[in-house]
């Protein structure tokens, strides 16, 4: 029974943080610098012993009303106070990193752990994370239909969003586009794993099906399907072919290269260097409507008109770069595999 009335709860603590139909919302309010504010008056004001939230207030000069309240609800999801006894905050080791850094990279590696806690801001940080974020009204319907966040809220959160991956220099600017950048430690793509699609999405993969993809065969890029793009297909659970290696033989070369195309349940597409063959095969799956991950390593050798797309970008210069890139194709793949109408080269733009 205690069993059931678990489950019962979790399941309604995930309806609500997905549903957020009303309330206080589930991202910090403030960006993650400004919620450091509380933590570095306890630390200066209180030796960073535990104190109520009352004392806290009057370390910061302001009183214990509700938009107090919220800062310190903030500053808990990026993980910069906590509770260690009932009715007080404590400064966490997190936030000491931030404020009192014991190096040149603590205060800039605290600020990008605590992206990568707080609540809905770390989902949208994982899902863009080595892309472009869309344009206007795309980055907002997304906001809205991914990540549940009621349309009057979509304006904050996404101030704070940006300003926070501004602080952590989490994103940059590329001409009009900002580019969210991926991170990783030791040579490892840290925590960043929890951002993949859940087994859920793995399980709408049926044997047999395939991911089809479209690239130079040329070395250096020609070298990355065995390299990057089988492992990270292999990982999604799909069966990678290319058109020389896997279905070029006897027979009309272009006829197998549209059998591929149209057999395949999701396209990757290389668009570095602009190969006009990769090109021609793009316009395939245009036409029969199928679902693209579309990858490249820089943004001009993307066409204007697939730029509505998610598109992965990498930089070889990047020590880590293929760890990072055969993650964030197997993540797309299982996201063109859950939302298949996201990745199709025709989306119509909404209303």
């Amino acid at each position: 029974m205690a069993a059931k009335k678990k489950k019962q709860k979790q399941a309604k603590d995930t309806t609500k943080r997905r549903g957020r139909p009303s309330g206080v919302p589930d991202y910090p309010r403030h960006s993650v610098s400004k919620s450091l504010r509380i933590p570095k008056a306890i630390l200066e004001q209180n030796a960073g012993k535990p104190c109520t939230p009352a004392e806290s207030a009057t370390f910061c000069g302001m009183g214990y009303h509700g938009p107090f309240q919220v800062e310190i609800s903030s500053s808990a999801k990026f993980g910069f106070l906590d509770r260690p006894e009932n009715g007080t905050i404590g400064v966490t080791d997190l936030a000491k990193r931030a404020l009192r850094p014991q190096s040149e990279s603590d205060e800039l590696e605290a600020l990008r752990a605590a992206i990568l806690k707080a609540p809905v801001i770390a989902e949208v940080y994982k899902h863009y994370r080595g892309e472009n974020l869309p344009d206007e009204p795309f980055f907002s319907n997304a906001l809205t239909d991914t990540f549940k966040i009621p349309a009057e809220k979509r304006d904050e959160f996404r101030a704070i969003f940006l300003e926070s991956l501004r602080d952590a220099k989490l994103i940059e600017q590329l001409g009009e586009k900002f580019r969210v950048l991926d991170i990783a430690d030791g040579g490892q793509v840290t925590e960043i794993s929890s951002g993949e699609r859940p087994p859920a999405a793995k399980s709408k993969v049926k044997a047999g099906e395939s991911c089809f993809v479209m690239m130079p065969f040329a070395s250096p890029i020609g070298d990355y399907y065995k390299s990057i793009y089988e492992p990270a297909i292999e990982k999604a659970g799909l069966i990678p072919l290319r058109a020389d290696d896997d279905i070029f033989s006897t027979g009309k070369i272009m006829d197998q290269i549209w059998s591929g195309i149209n057999s395949a349940r999701i396209l990757v597409a290389e668009l570095t260097g602009r190969n006009p063959n990769v090109f021609y095969e793009l316009g395939l799956a245009h036409a029969l409507h199928k679902p693209v991950v579309l990858v490249s390593s820089n943004q001009e050798d993307v066409p204007f008109d697939v730029q509505h797309i998610r598109v992965i970008y990498y930089d070889v210069k990047d020590p880590f770069w293929g760890q990072k890139l055969i993650a964030k194709v197997s993540e797309n793949i299982l996201s063109a595999v859950e939302n298949p109408s996201e990745a199709i080269l025709h989306k119509p733009l909404k209303p």
